[in-house]
């Protein structure tokens, strides 16, 4: 359920705003982004594990959380993450 060490290293790398960056809302958000599709595919198997479907609620609250941020803080960014994670329609 949770992503790999290297997978985790590898989504840094391709978001990440400088080298070194780890804390940026966009690492955040493609880290929690990853984790929640990795979860969906669990619930397709596991339509009963409730404990995990409130952890995968509280990832997405979070995300949205820090979409909320970055669209306050700067547009230009927000969007060219949407764009890139494929967020929205």
């Amino acid at each position: 359920m949770s992503i790999t060490a290297e997978r985790k290293t590898e989504v840094i790398t391709e978001n990440a705003r400088s080298k070194g960056d780890t804390g940026s809302p966009e690492v955040q958000v493609a880290i929690l982004t990853d984790r929640i599709n990795n979860l969906t595919g669990h619930f397709k198997a596991n339509h009963k594990d409730n404990h995990s479907r409130r952890g995968l609620l509280m990832m997405v609250n979070k995300r949205r959380s820090l979409l909320d941020y970055l669209k306050k803080k700067d547009e230009g960014r927000y969007q060219a993450l949407i764009a890139k994670l494929g967020l929205r329609k």
